[in-house]
């Protein structure tokens, strides 16, 4: 039997899923080793093995086959936009992607002007200007904290993600309108799911049942 591998965001989301999986029985004793500097965990009873990643490179590893598995945010998801199944929401992460900006830019999206907005999301934030609301804005791209363009006018508006929204409020800005919600996901490679679909299928079901 050949090993199933899978892909975790690096971070809380890494360890929220590690834990879901013991509950499943599939569990790996290596990764609990905090010293460790392995690469890759793996498990012989199981025949699973894990690697930490960059959120971002998990849809990578997962569309071109290098993890049969990945677990990641939805946001990384529509950012990536790779070809691969989204089997199931892990229901943990929550959080919303969000327009937001000083009370008085919302008149300029209500009225479609041409504005400016920064963001660490430029495919979700083309996407949804262009595609959904068919407004012509200008996608400035950004690293670090996005709260700061509005404030400085670099941007009318930000496209982020909003957990609680303290940070919009300490700063001076609010949700102006929401994308869509946000949540961790399970990402399967497309040939894995043919190739094994039984192994993969019964991992779905069983992780199904943990989070109802």
């Amino acid at each position: 039997m050949r090993y199933l591998t899978v892909a975790l965001a690096k971070g809380r989301l890494a360890a929220k899923a590690m834990e879901m999986f013991e509950k499943i029985g599939l569990s790996c004793e290596e990764m609990k080793d905090e010293n460790t500097r392995k690469l890759i965990f793996t498990d012989e009873t199981t025949k699973m093995r894990y690697f930490l990643s960059k959120p971002s490179d998990v849809p990578t590893y997962v569309e071109y086959g290098a993890a049969d598995l990945g677990i990641v945010g939805k946001d990384t998801i529509l950012e990536e936009g790779r070809k691969l199944f989204e089997v199931l929401d892990l229901n943990v992460g929550k959080c919303r992607m969000c327009v937001c900006g000083p009370a008085e830019a919302a008149d300029r999206l209500k009225h479609h002007e041409l504005i400016r907005v920064a963001t660490k999301y430029p495919g979700i934030a083309t996407d949804y200007f262009f595609n959904k609301k068919k407004q012509t804005v200008e996608i400035i791209k950004l690293n670090g904290s996005v709260e700061l363009a509005p404030i400085v006018g670099l941007s009318e508006v930000i496209v982020d993600i909003v957990e609680t929204g303290a940070t919009l409020r300490e700063n001076g800005l609010e949700v102006l309108e929401e994308i869509c919600p946000l949540s961790a996901r399970m990402i399967v490679n497309q040939v894995s799911m043919k190739m094994e679909q039984e192994r993969i299928s019964s991992i779905i079901k069983d992780m199904r049942g943990i989070i109802r």
